[in-house]
């Protein structure tokens, strides 16, 4: 009897610690008062240090898996990347905006004012312009994907990030009138994409070479996984606690930012998911291309809308929300997945 697919506990109840840390963060902010301002202050290009360190250790764990040895298989099963490429870069920051526009700009008039809601907006771009790098590796395995395929998708996105990232974000926010400081946007990308890419890929050359991939896979990168986790929801902690009064003023405004970002991930989910029935994708291809569409890169969301915008905006809120609902999201797509294999 084959043994069910489990996710692990600590990825499960993702959303519960993340609760909690906005809880814990509302608190110390509420309760340190003022005194909280001096980490903002610590800033480098306009990039706050404690928070890029935390940012820095969320995603270095995760550029550790990939391994772009696989690219040389990219041409094997073309129409399943081809599928991935068009929902995540030509669809989906575009109808992430869209919905950002409709909500903030338009639907949310009575509790928004028009210059809060462009930075709800640009936070909803950001976000929707970040593929998914990380989390895309369980759902593909919860839904039996391919792993081989699902490493292809991820190696190929990450490295259209280091080119397209920038152009589409800029694209966006110059319609809708954000100011657009390409030198902060720029260094976001070189800190929290090249660096710890071309880290990763040094680390994971060398540490197979030298003690083998068995140990590598089986032992150093579960170790270092509570080292990212950790690192998410200490930054969680900072980020609300420096949100915490506008939490306090405005109580509902999670579940308005949720609202939109939940639209938009069941839409691309069901486009790219639709999208592979009608190509004749088989089920371990389709699954993870509907996945990574539908889930974003939200450590690279959360540090562009940071150095972008600071610690205590919308647009960080934003991606702060994005991590609180793509857990239980995704879950439920991973139950419709596996209810509908072909």
């Amino acid at each position: 009897m084959e043994q069910k697919k489990t996710i692990p506990f600590f990825d499960r109840y993702l959303t519960v610690w993340v609760a909690l840390c906005i809880m814990g963060g509302v608190a110390l902010g509420y309760l340190a008062g003022d005194s909280i301002e001096v980490l903002s202050s610590w800033e480098i290009a306009r990039v706050n240090v404690p928070v890029a360190v935390l940012v820095w250790l969320m995603i270095y764990p995760m550029m550790l898996q990939i391994d772009f040895g696989s690219l040389k298989n990219v041409g094997r099963k073309p129409k399943g990347l081809v599928l991935t490429l068009v929902i995540n870069w030509l669809i989906k920051p575009f109808t992430m905006a869209f919905f950002a526009w409709l909500f903030f700009s338009n639907l949310y008039q009575a509790w928004i004012s028009p210059d809060v809601a462009g930075e709800y907006i640009a936070g909803a771009i950001i976000l929707g312009a970040a593929p998914c790098t990380a989390m895309v590796f369980v759902w593909s395995y919860l839904t039996d994907g391919d792993p081989n395929y699902t490493l292809v998708q991820v190696s190929v996105n990450d490295l259209i990030i280091l080119v397209a990232f920038i152009p589409i974000v800029g694209l966006l926010l110059g319609i809708t009138d954000v100011a657009i400081p390409y030198e902060t946007l720029i260094a976001s990308v070189v800190i929290f994409v090249v660096i710890p890419l071309v880290s990763g890929y040094i680390t994971n050359r060398v540490l197979i070479k030298s003690k083998g991939e068995v140990w590598f896979k089986g032992k150093f990168l579960p170790k270092l996984k509570p080292v990212s986790i950790l690192a998410l929801l200490l930054t969680l902690v900072l980020l609300f606690a420096f949100q915490g009064q506008n939490i306090l003023d405005n109580p509902f405004i999670i579940l308005l930012v949720a609202i939109p970002l939940t639209i938009q991930t069941y839409l691309i989910f069901f486009l790219a998911w639709y999208g592979g029935r009608w190509l004749k994708l088989p089920h371990a291809i389709c699954s993870p291309a509907a996945m990574i569409g539908a889930s974003n890169f939200f450590e690279l969301a959360v540090a562009v809308a940071i150095s972008l915008f600071g610690l205590q905006s919308p647009a960080a809120l934003v991606t702060v929300v994005g991590v609180l609902v793509e857990v239980p999201i995704m879950l439920s797509l991973v139950a419709f997945a596996n209810r509908n294999k072909f």
